[in-house]
Parts: C-alpha cells; sequence; structure tokens
C-alpha cells in the first residue's frame, strides 16, 4: 500500500499560485506619480520597497549587508601561518625530544642546527627541506605540514582541493598536475582561436571532479571567470595580510609550490586569467575580524564571497545610468542569498515584464511613459478608493438617478446606437436591420451585431457639460495638495467616461495661465513653479466648453487653496500682482457673471483658511448662487464627486 506525506511546497514559487496581478502594481506606482514622482523613479521605488508576493530590492540589499558583516567577522586570515608554525614546533621538538637522551657529537650538532633555524616560518621551512630527521614522529609532522600548504595552496586556486586532496597518493597529485597543464593547453588553443567546445566537454569529462562548484561551468568562458574570480580573490586575500605576515605566507607557498612540481604551470594559469579578467579586482585588501584563523582556502572564498557581494550591493542598490533590474547578477544572488531570493528577483522581473507586456508603461527605461490604459486604470482606482470611504458611499438602497424611463419625450425618429447611449431601444428597427443584413437562420433564430442596433430619439438627452477647475499653483505644491488635486480630477473624469459616457467633461488647470488638461496628461503631470492663480483664464475656458455642449446641463466645479492673482491682459499675456489687484479682481468677477448669465452654477472648494480667500468666494457664491465648501483634504475627491453626483441627480 503506497502511503503519501503532505507538507508546504519549498522548492521554488508555488506553481499552483494565481499569477502576479499586475493592476495593484500600476495604483502603487500611481499613488508615486500622482505625488509628482516621474514614472521611471516610481517604478524604481517599487521594486525597491517590493510587492506582497515579493521582498524588494532593498530587502535583498539589507540581506546582502549583513551577509557582508557576518563574512567579516567570520575569522582571521593568518590561520595557515597559525597551523603551519604548530605543525612546525610540534616537529621541532619531537626531533628534539628524540636528540636529548643522545650523547653523541652528531645528536649535539643537530641541536645546534635546529637551534640556529630563522624565526621566520617559511625561512625555517624552507631550511629544513633537506633536514634527514632521526624522529619518525617529527619527520610525519613535517610532512603534515607540507601536505597542509600543498592543499592549502592549491585550494586557493581551485574551491574544494583541500578536502579533494585529502589522504592523497602520489598518483592523486599526478592527476592535478595534469589537470593544470591541459587547462593551460586549453587556454592557449583558445588564444589561437583553436578551442572547441568538444574540446572543453572532454577537459571536464577527465577532470570535472576537480571543479565541484553549482552551477557547474558549461564552457571555457565560464570556468575561466569562476578561475579568475578564486585567483582575484586570493590576491586581495594576500593584499589584507600585515607586511610580515604576506612575506612568510608567500615564501611558504613558493616553498609549497616548489615541492608540487607545478610552480611554473600554476604562475602560468595565473597570468592567463589575470590577463582574460583585468576587469576584476585584483588589488586591494579587505577588512577581517573575529576569533578563528582561517586557513588560505577558506580566507579566499570568504574575500570570494565579498567581492561578489560587493557587486550585488552594485547593482541591487542601482544607483547608476540605466539600472534595471534585469542587471542583477541572478547566479550570484542564488550563491550569496538562496533560492528563496532568486524567486523574489524573478517576481520583480515579471512585475516589470508585466508592466510592458500588459501594455501599462511604454518607452526606453530612462524615459518610460504611463499608457492611457494605465491612466484609465489611476482613475477608477482614484474612484474606487472615493467610494471605501464610508463617508462618500451611497446610501443603502439609494440610486444614482431618481427618474425613471428616459430623458425626454420620443421624436418618433432612430438613429444607430454608440457606445454610451442610454435612449431606450428601439426592438423593431433593430431586428429589421438584423434580417436585412443576414437573414434568419432555420428555426427562426437572428444573429445580431452591435451595428444593428438602433435606440429611439429624444427631444433632449439627459446629458451634462462638466467642467472641474483645479488650482495648479505653486501654494499647492507647497501645502502638499499636489497629488489630491490630481487625484480628485482623475476621479471624477474617470466616473463620468465610465458612469456618464453622455457627459462632456473638461479638466481644467490654472496657474499663471490655465491649459485644458487631456486625461492621459493628468497622472504624469508636474508642477510648474510660476505665479499666479488665473480663475478669470480657468472659467473664459470653462464658459467655451460649456457653448460648445449649450443643450447640456452645466456643472462647474473649482478647487482652489487662494484668490485670483493674475488675469489677462488684451494682449493676452498674464497680468500678475501681490496682493492681488483690482484689475483682477474684476476681471474673474466679470467670468463669474458670464457663468451666471449661462445658467452654471460654481461650486467653489476651498482648501485654505484664508480671510481674503474667503471674501472673494463668498462674493462669488452672491452673484452666481452656487456653493463654497471647505472639505477635508484628505477626502477632497469625496466631496467633489459627492458634489458632482448630487447635481447630476437633480439635473436628470
Amino acid at each position: 500500500m503506497n502511503r503519501f506525506r503532505y507538507g508546504e511546497y519549498d522548492d521554488g514559487p508555488d506553481p499552483l499560485a494565481p499569477p502576479y496581478d499586475v493592476r495593484s502594481a500600476v495604483d502603487e506606482m500611481g499613488r508615486d506619480v500622482m505625488a509628482g514622482t516621474d514614472p521611471k523613479r516610481a517604478l524604481r521605488d517599487l521594486l525597491r520597497r517590493g510587492t506582497q508576493s515579493a521582498r524588494g530590492l532593498d530587502d535583498l540589499l539589507g540581506e546582502v549587508r549583513r551577509r557582508r558583516e557576518q563574512l567579516r567577522s567570520r575569522g582571521r586570515l593568518d590561520g595557515t601561518l597559525e597551523q603551519a608554525r604548530a605543525l612546525l614546533d610540534r616537529a621541532l621538538g619531537q626531533e628534539r625530544a628524540e636528540l636529548f637522551p643522545d650523547p653523541s657529537d652528531e645528536a649535539r650538532i643537530r641541536e645546534a642546527e635546529l637551534d640556529s633555524l630563522p624565526d621566520d616560518t617559511s625561512s625555517a621551512v624552507r631550511r629544513l627541506s633537506d633536514y634527514r630527521w632521526r624522529s619518525q614522529a617529527a619527520a610525519d609532522s613535517f610532512a603534515e605540514l607540507r601536505d597542509l600548504l600543498r592543499r592549502e595552496v592549491l585550494d586557493t586556486r581551485f574551491q574544494g582541493m583541500k578536502e579533494a586532496l585529502a589522504d592523497s597518493t602520489p598518483d592523486d597529485m599526478r592527476r592535478v598536475r595534469e589537470m593544470v597543464d591541459a587547462l593551460n593547453d586549453m587556454l592557449d588553443a583558445d588564444e589561437r582561436g583553436e578551442h572547441t567546445q568538444a574540446g572543453f566537454d572532454r577537459f571536464m569529462d577527465s577532470y570535472g571532479d576537480m571543479f565541484p562548484e553549482e552551477p557547474r561551468p558549461r564552457n571555457l568562458e565560464e570556468l575561466v571567470d569562476s578561475l579568475a574570480r578564486r585567483a582575484a580573490a586570493a590576491r586581495r586575500m594576500m593584499d589584507s595580510l600585515t607586511p610580515e605576515q604576506r612575506s612568510q605566507l608567500q615564501g611558504l607557498m613558493d616553498e609549497a609550490d616548489a615541492q608540487s612540481g607545478m610552480s611554473r604551470a600554476l604562475d602560468r594559469l595565473s597570468g592567463a586569467l589575470r590577463a582574460r579578467r583585468p576587469d576584476l579586482g585584483w588589488s586591494g585588501g579587505e577588512r577581517m575580524e573575529g576569533e578563528q584563523g582561517l586557513g588560505m582556502g577558506d580566507a579566499t572564498t570568504a574575500l570570494q564571497e565579498l567581492a561578489d557581494l560587493a557587486d550585488l550591493d552594485t547593482s541591487l542598490n542601482q544607483h547608476y545610468a540605466g539600472a534595471g533590474v534585469d542587471d542583477v547578477d541572478e547566479d550570484a544572488v542564488r550563491r550569496a542569498l538562496g533560492r528563496r531570493a532568486v524567486d523574489d528577483l524573478e517576481r520583480l522581473r515579471a512585475v516589470e515584464r508585466e508592466l510592458r507586456e500588459q501594455g501599462y508603461v511604454e518607452g526606453a527605461r530612462n524615459r518610460l511613459r504611463l499608457t492611457p490604459k494605465a491612466v484609465r486604470r489611476l482613475g477608477e482606482t482614484a474612484l474606487r478608493e472615493v467610494f471605501a470611504d464610508p463617508a462618500n458611499s451611497p446610501r443603502p438602497g439609494g440610486h444614482s438617478d431618481d427618474a425613471a424611463g428616459h430623458s425626454g419625450e420620443a421624436t418618433g425618429a432612430t438613429r444607430p446606437w454608440v457606445f454610451g447611449d442610454e435612449e431606450p431601444l428601439d426592438v423593431v428597427r433593430t431586428l429589421q436591420n438584423a434580417i436585412a443584413r443576414s437573414g434568419a437562420e432555420p428555426g427562426g433564430r437572428v444573429r445580431m451585431r452591435p451595428d444593428d442596433f438602433e435606440v429611439a430619439e429624444t427631444e433632449r438627452r439627459d446629458a451634462a457639460a462638466v467642467c472641474l477647475l483645479v488650482d495648479l499653483s505653486y501654494s499647492m505644491a507647497l501645502r502638499d495638495l499636489w497629488g489630491t488635486a490630481k487625484q480628485t480630477a482623475m476621479a471624477l473624469h474617470a466616473l463620468v467616461t465610465t458612469r456618464f459616457p453622455q457627459d462632456a467633461v473638461q479638466i481644467v488647470g490654472f496657474s499663471d495661465y490655465a491649459r485644458e488638461l487631456p486625461p492621459e496628461g493628468l497622472a504624469e503631470l508636474s508642477w510648474e513653479p510660476v505665479q499666479g492663480t488665473n480663475l478669470q483664464h480657468a472659467l473664459l475656458l470653462a464658459g467655451r466648453h460649456l457653448d460648445r455642449h449649450a443643450d447640456f446641463e452645466p456643472i462647474v466645479l473649482v478647487v482652489t487653496d487662494g484668490e485670483p492673482t493674475a488675469h489677462l491682459r488684451r494682449d493676452g499675456s498674464a497680468d500678475f500682482a501681490w496682493p492681488p489687484s483690482s484689475e483682477t479682481t474684476a476681471a474673474t468677477l466679470a467670468e463669474v457673471d458670464r457663468m451666471t448669465r449661462r445658467g452654471a452654477g460654481l461650486n467653489v472648494f476651498l482648501l485654505a483658511d484664508d480671510p481674503r480667500l474667503e471674501r472673494f468666494v463668498d462674493e462669488v457664491a452672491r452673484r452666481n448662487g452656487g456653493r463654497v465648501v471647505r472639505p477635508d483634504t484628505d477626502r477632497l475627491g469625496g466631496y467633489v464627486v459627492r458634489d458632482f453626483l448630487t447635481r447630476r441627480r437633480r439635473a436628470a
């Protein structure tokens, strides 16, 4: 009987998880863009913060820096010197113990020779290279010392060699020499342009067990990169020692190379690697701390990892021109932080990729732009957030329109249906169009297409001409109202275009001059450091919009934090004055009077406590009959949208 055990899946991303909802990334970016950040930086900040399903670059960067500190505290770099000195002292002690009972002159001569050894460990080892040990235990200790040095030296060049050559035989060392010679020959062949992938495959078939790192090199370039990074780390390990330590260790390494018979071959390999990868850090020390002494191989590994982490720190920081998530080396992340970090990195890459593929952003990395699709999404999100506030939600059971049926008496005429029409459907004409086009199918079925539909024309359709005038002056940015104003404009635009598509909506921004703002440009709109609050020009543009839609119900909403300080001269230039001039006030009130004659009420949303401003808007309300609203700035969007819906229902 088969038995099964179930547990949490931990081998990468959940294969059953739903695809990433890139719309939430658009919303996250949108909040920054609304606050004045350009899309490129907004995306970068999103990737740095991370998402609900993935840690951000800042989290990975913090983990990299913690890992660097852990490595620096792993231990000191002079561990091999300590081990070599300990083995040498043991061998000398064992030899003296053997010589002491011997009364012969030879024993005294040997003792004198041992006493005259230099204090320098490498010099002492070199002097003892031809010494004939009387004590077998001492000979074994000295052989252990030489074996240690040989394995440590090879481990600085080929990671894992120290363990691989434990209890090695002469045949093992001969095979290592053959591998180094074959590697040099392969590099020479590549230099001449004669190397092939087949040659690399044969090399790995013969010596692949000497390169146990994962992932295994797949070609000569990857092998060279791996060996060069380790060789550079070994060089930096030497630079990190004190001059005395460096001199002693270099002497021990030279002695080990000479004993192994690979001195020239290893020097040749080091030169070839440095020539191929001069871009690596081949010099410079590293601060290492800790109580434990590290062997040369382990110290080299630590410095190699520190170099990888330093490169990873740079790529995760993204503080260079043209930086992107694709620049982060996935293999380096896997080596330093593990599989989970690789999964997080892939999810972040998916965010950037899906934003492009799903049509939310476009353009080069340094000139990223939001698409109209992204702007519509931001408007819908702004509207959704407005209605998410309980203070802005419609009452239970309430409806947007209190009237039933169509908005006017039928004229008897019909016209083709267009998207957004709310007139009653003329069923007879619609069926006639479908049958005339394709006829009836067996069984009396009729297939219809959108262009078959016709609606009954009415005397007057229920439509509104909506104008939102938004103050974009410098004071709005100073009061941190910039993002709120843009979000309000986008929420209103989304509401009108989705729920009242027959309406005509216009967004006007005004500072020293006024200008109509296209909906696709609202999100990325930046404030301009100019002086002036030209409400007169904004009302002038709104009046033209109302005149173009004379049969529509006029709705004009004004959002401002300051009294008018600019107006248009006769030549079209802006006249700015502070305190506001009487000419500016008179010109603005003249446009208010024109709005009143059009039957357009002005509802003003006041965002500042200024006695002069309050006196001005009170005069506007007296002349026009509109309302003055002093909203909580955090709920500006809700006030404006709710006001529009109230007036829209009254007009229906």
